[in-house]
């Protein structure tokens, strides 16, 4: 059975199920979450939020790249969050390679130039959560007074534990 019939067949099952349809758009905890797009991270049971509670922003890393940044400035200005998380994890493929490995990778795999992207890897793990905090902080972008909180997930416990 392909991706597309899988989809349907267990989406019947959610609706059969889904009791969430009156939830309103703005999230009822005025909070937005940027993290990690690694499947074993699912960070809605990892932080006890339920559909309609925060907005959740993913991508490689959980980087506070400009897509991001783009994201939390339409959650906070136009659907009133005013606390963010950002959530890194351990095990993070992120710290596994660095901008010219992907380069290179990608220029002699694939004769493709990507000289000119930043893939945004980090080597150090804590680091890269204070180091995002802080880029979300200091963007003209997003208004002054948001609480911005950083995270760290332990993918083999789905403890938590906070970055200072």
């Amino acid at each position: 059975m392909g991706v597309f019939q899988r989809f349907v067949d267990r989406n019947k099952e959610f609706v059969r199920k889904f009791r969430h349809g009156d939830k309103a758009m703005p999230p009822a905890q005025h909070l937005a979450v940027l993290t990690c797009m690694d499947a074993r991270i699912h960070p809605e049971q990892a932080l006890g939020l339920d559909i309609g509670d925060a907005h959740m922003i993913r991508n490689a890393g959980g980087r506070a790249s400009d897509d991001a940044v783009r994201s939390l400035v339409i959650s906070t200005e136009l659907l009133g969050t005013d606390e963010f998380a950002v959530m890194h994890h351990t095990d993070c493929g992120m710290l596994t390679f660095t901008n010219d490995d992907l380069r290179n990778k990608l220029a002699s795999e694939r004769g493709v130039d990507a000289s000119g992207v930043d893939f945004l890897p980090f080597p150090d793990l804590e680091q890269s959560v204070r180091d995002d905090v802080a880029a979300i902080k200091a963007s003209s972008l997003l208004p002054d007074g948001v609480e911005v909180t950083g995270w760290i997930y332990d993918v083999k416990t789905g403890a938590i534990s906070p970055v200072t």
